[in-house]
């Protein structure tokens, strides 16, 4: 397993930005650039930024350790959401990233680190569409998360992570989440269903400019 020290990061800047942001995660096997076609049809005006996970495990880029496809290094889930939080907040600094308008849009193990930070350091997201996700936290901490958004999409198809979508539905609104779920008729793959689900998510909840 090795693991960099920083996270890498590529910025896509429109041309007439909308002064909204959008972060992207990616799922196992991703990079920084994975989720930004996707994005880019979501909101054109959005400037977007693709964040890489830290750890490379057996070949394959991750945002923790994991122990099986379903089970996960407890440990490191929490020294990994404790380090992106870091660079969140390094990011308003140097970045002016401006959290209060931008969207977190994660992917598989993207999204799960995303839900980890969510509950973990509450506060930080206000807006998040997890596709493909499940709850990854054995503990799950007191957090008070009802100034956050978000929105659950699973694959119909998707045997091994679909069943465990309502598990996580049922923590964010248990800590006071406000959230959508949707169930898309395909596998574990993203697909232009993703699209137009996260799409009408996005204007729904006024949460990311299209113009």
């Amino acid at each position: 397993m090795e693991r960099v020290k920083q996270f890498k990061v590529v910025y896509k800047r429109p041309k007439n930005p909308s002064g909204e942001t959008m972060v992207l995660l990616h799922g196992s096997g991703g990079n920084e650039t994975t989720l930004i076609p996707l994005a880019s049809r979501l909101a054109p005006g959005a400037t977007l930024m693709g964040v890489a996970g830290r750890v490379t495990q057996e070949g394959t880029t991750r945002w923790y350790q994991r122990i099986s496809p379903i089970a996960f290094d407890q440990t490191d889930i929490r020294a990994e959401a404790e380090a992106f939080a870091t660079f969140l907040r390094n990011q308003v600094k140097t970045e002016k990233l401006d959290l209060k308008r931008t969207v977190f849009i994660g992917y598989s193990n993207g999204a799960n680190l995303l839900a980890a930070l969510c509950l973990l350091h509450p506060g930080l997201v206000e807006r998040a569409a997890l596709l493909r996700p499940m709850p990854v936290l054995d503990e799950v901490p007191q957090a008070d998360l009802r100034k956050t958004r978000f929105l659950i999409v699973v694959g119909e198809s998707d045997e091994t992570y679909a069943p465990y979508g309502p598990r996580l539905e049922k923590i964010l609104r248990d800590h006071g989440g406000r959230v959508e779920a949707k169930v898309v008729k395909t596998g574990h793959l993203l697909g232009d269903e993703d699209v137009r689900v996260v799409a009408d998510w996005l204007g729904a909840a006024n949460a990311v400019s299209k113009n």
